[in-house]
């Protein structure tokens, strides 16, 4: 059983129990977000730090298991049971590369671990060829295999991860802040990576980051959250031209404009007040307290991710 996406996500909540003196309060990190992603699409995924973008992409790969709601890949439901199968199908390159990577292994065993645990070699020298080719694929040189993770520049060391995340030739790709870590110069190197490695082997990604500019440049539509709900969802260009969410709205007007004469022309949206605690979040839209639109019926519910046309989702009770 096929569908027209590779990954659909629908109501999904991920909540993580908090003591609080003697009782436990629920953490709502991801609270019912649903989205959906085809083959060999790109899905970009921004919010403020603490909003929930890694948390949803962890769960989707089942490092967390979900409080709720459902997570299909290729038609399939995600289950305990399968995720074992699945794991060839979807794998994750981590925001961290110096966290990420295991200091007692070579580059060649880190590589080959996934080949290990999926048994896809016969003989030794089959697997030899295949951590070299990975290497050769994200530019690495065959002399670096027998060097440890602390020999590397924060670049490389992001290169052997998605090695790693390549080695079992997946369809879908967790990307967490891939290139957060990494200077400017390096961060264009490895964007322009992840496009090559996506028009080679026709890979789809779920690309977490804070830059919208890198977003913009590497998705195909870019979805926007905040503190656990998705707020608008749009294709790329039409989201950076058109936004609709107040809170998008201030998101790109935060973005550093290259032009000077443009630059003064634009207005920096500042908002009031500062983000909630997830433990005590605000009822209805918890982004209320922050926006200027905010009304009595922004506070009595939480409104739904609706179409208002070419497939731009919005997720506000004044649009």
């Amino acid at each position: 059983m096929s569908s027209e996406y590779l990954v659909e996500v629908s109501h999904l909540k991920q909540y993580f129990p908090i003591r609080s003196g003697f009782k436990t309060i629920p953490l709502k990190a991801v609270d019912d977000v649903s989205f959906s992603i085809k083959p060999g699409e790109t899905l970009g995924l921004v919010g403020e730090s603490g909003c929930g973008k890694t948390t949803v992409g962890r769960t989707l790969l089942r490092l967390y298991k979900p409080t709720s709601g459902s997570i299909k890949f290729d038609g399939v439901e995600v289950t305990d049971k399968n995720i074992y199968g699945l794991r060839k199908e979807m794998q994750m390159v981590f925001q961290d590369p110096y966290s990420s990577l295991n200091p007692r292994m070579t580059v060649e065993d880190i590589i080959g671990e996934p080949l290990d645990v999926h048994k896809l070699y016969s003989t030794r020298a089959e697997r030899h060829e295949k951590v070299m080719e990975l290497m050769e694929t994200v530019g690495l040189n065959a002399e670096h295999a027998t060097r440890y993770a602390h020999e590397f520049s924060g670049g490389q060391r992001q290169r052997i991860g998605i090695a790693r995340a390549l080695a079992v030739d997946p369809r879908f790709i967790v990307c967490d802040e891939p290139v957060s870590a990494l200077d400017v110069s390096i961060q264009a190197q490895v964007v322009n990576m992840f496009e090559d490695l996506q028009k080679q082997r026709g890979m789809a990604y779920l690309f977490i980051a804070h830059d919208l500019l890198v977003v913009q440049h590497i998705s195909d539509r870019i979805a926007v959250m905040y503190l656990g709900h998705m707020m608008e969802l749009a294709e790329a260009n039409e989201l950076m031209n058109n936004p609709m969410h107040p809170y998008t709205q201030s998101l790109l007007s935060a973005v550093p404009i290259p032009d000077p004469e443009t630059a003064r022309k634009s207005k920096r949206i500042i908002l009031e007040g500062d983000v909630p605690s997830p433990l005590r979040m605000p009822t209805g839209c918890p982004f209320r307290t922050r926006c200027k639109y905010a009304t009595e019926q922004c506070a009595k519910a939480m409104p739904e991710l609706k179409d208002r046309g070419d497939g731009h989702l919005v997720a506000c009770w004044n649009k």
